[in-house]
């Protein structure tokens, strides 16, 4: 699978979707890194790479859909087949997302639907929820309301901090989000209706045989189990 990155920050859930592909873990190749934020770090990991960027500011053009259409020329050259969003701050218009139905996939931090937009993770905090983490899902043009793939959760600590619990969330992120690109290159994901499901075999009770090579954190719970590597 071709994967376009977008990201407008420092891209430490792109440098976890590279190592997953370095790794053999994850069937795909980052065919291009995309940003609205010209120096925005994240093209700095991805130029170290070898990964062509794509890279302008967004204030520069005329509509978000004059933007959005420039992203799409240059996804169309690099023959992008799936597109990640990987902390990047920017609404994705129609033509876009129609450009690519089902296969643009974005990770957020809050357990989905709880607690979209921009601060996820504090208003989790400020709500005084006990459990937080952080979800995959499928990008639809109302804000983080697409179906959702694979979320994790972790326990919320007496006397929590946004600076305490982000950390965390983002290690959480990490594994789940190359997991569920995995099942997006292998064709692994089916929608009936809003829900998303996995062929039998992959989905259900985590046996010894199917334990992540890396434990996760204390306290932690992934749904659905990840593969083997992740």
């Amino acid at each position: 699978m071709r994967l376009a990155v977008l990201a407008s920050g420092r891209g430490s859930n792109l440098q976890a979707i590279m190592q997953s592909i370095s790794r053999g873990r994850l069937a795909a190749r980052v065919a291009l890194v995309l940003s609205n934020v010209p120096d925005a770090p994240a093209l700095g990991l991805a130029e170290a790479a070898g990964v062509p960027v794509w890279a302008k500011d967004h204030r520069k053009f005329s509509s978000r859909a004059r933007f959005d259409a420039g992203m799409l020329e240059a996804m169309a050259a690099a023959r992008v087949d799936a597109v990640a969003l990987a902390g990047y701050m920017r609404l994705l218009s129609p033509a876009f997302l129609n450009a690519y139905p089902g296969r643009v996939l974005n990770v957020h931090p809050s357990l989905l639907p709880a607690f979209t937009g921009a601060d996820g993770a504090g208003d989790t905090l400020a709500y005084g929820a006990k459990f937080a983490g952080c979800s995959v899902h499928i990008v639809e043009e109302a804000v983080d309301a697409g179906p959702v793939i694979i979320q994790a959760a972790v326990a919320v600590r007496d006397n929590e901090t946004k600076e305490s619990l982000m950390p965390r969330i983002h290690a959480l992120e990490h594994r789940i989000y190359p997991q569920a690109l995995h099942w997006l290159a292998t064709g692994k994901l089916r929608l009936r209706g809003r829900v998303v499901h996995l062929p039998p075999a992959e989905y259900g009770e985590m046996s010894p045989h199917s334990a992540p090579s890396m434990p996760l954190p204390d306290g932690c719970l992934v749904n659905p189990p990840l593969d083997p590597g992740f």
